[in-house]
């Protein structure tokens, strides 16, 4: 269940904004929502696993949280993530 490592270094690549970036903020949400995807599907299979579920809920917050710190220091740059995420419907 957790993300492997290849798919993680593909999605910091896409995200980052240098060469070797993995703590800016795009690409911390970015590997926060993928991982959000992989536990509703997870989810939806074993409706009772609460455990997941709690951390399908820690994950949502420390996403929005940085989505919140993104969007108050740069609006552009949270646009641009959201819209290449499809979040926000």
């Amino acid at each position: 269940m957790a993300i492997s490592k290849e798919k993680k270094t593909e999605i910091i690549k896409k995200y980052a904004r240098k060469e070797g970036d993995t703590g800016s903020p795009e690409v911390q949400i970015a590997v926060l929502t993928y991982d959000i995807n992989s536990l509703n599907d997870h989810l939806k299979v074993n409706k009772k696993d609460h455990h997941s579920y709690v951390g399908l809920l820690k994950k949502i917050g420390h996403r929005r949280n940085l989505l919140k710190y993104l969007r108050d220091n740069d609006v552009q740059r949270y646009r641009e993530l959201i819209k290449s995420l499809g979040l926000r419907r």
